[in-house]
């Protein structure tokens, strides 16, 4: 039995893109976002009361990244990881925890635009400087996305983490200036799998683009 507990738009999505690339039976159990993620039901599945949790096999489980490593190692017939001993084994490892990378800066910008409910306490540096530090994550993947159509030779989880965290990173910060990364986020939106991790009902982001307060 597979149960994602997921919050739309959030860190959880990237478990139900997966989930749905790898083609298996499982349930999904939709929060809202606010404080029932601390109410005692929820921080049964996950202590810190954040998504995602996976409910896999009896076991709760938290840690997104966490997560995709564990689906694939144990239900992947279709590529989406690299096995110990496989050449890419180490670049797929960095890219899917590079995702974190940059959903932390996705996060406090979250919360600047998002979770804070007075302007006095949102601050246009933090703005500024998180903004700033998402194009320095774009640029990585710049690097690699101007050669290759993936971040590894073919399509993956990685592809999944990264992806993920940059459809919260790009309410932040554009894709303009990065033409690698921005013909393959075109690729990776294409897929079935993406389109059905896409949010059905109310969101967590109101607006397309929240720019940096100046």
């Amino acid at each position: 039995m597979i149960r994602l507990h997921h919050v739309p738009e959030s860190r959880s999505m990237r478990v139900l893109w997966l989930l749905h690339e790898l083609g298996l039976p499982f349930e999904v159990i939709e929060w809202p976002f606010d404080k029932t993620l601390r109410s005692p039901e929820f921080l049964a599945l996950n202590p810190v009361g954040r998504v995602p949790a996976l409910e896999l096999n009896g076991r709760n489980l938290f840690e997104s990244g966490a997560m995709l490593e564990i689906l694939c190692e144990g239900f992947d017939t279709m590529g989406m990881w690299r096995p110990i001993g496989h050449a890419e084994r180490a670049d797929w490892l960095v890219w899917v925890h590079f995702a974190e990378t940059i959903s932390q800066h996705s996060a406090a910008l979250t919360q600047q635009h998002i979770a804070l409910y007075d302007d006095a306490m949102r601050s246009p540096t933090v703005m500024q400087i998180e903004a700033k530090r998402i194009a320095k994550c774009y640029g990585a993947m710049e690097q690699v996305l101007s050669q290759q159509d993936y971040l590894l030779s073919d399509f993956s989880a990685a592809d999944i983490a990264v992806g993920q965290a940059v459809y919260m990173a790009k309410h932040f910060a554009p894709l303009d200036e990065f033409a690698g990364v921005t013909a393959w986020w075109e690729r990776i939106t294409e897929r079935a799998g993406y389109k059905a991790s896409l949010p059905e009902g109310p969101r967590l982001y109101a607006k397309d683009f929240y720019p940096a307060w100046t």
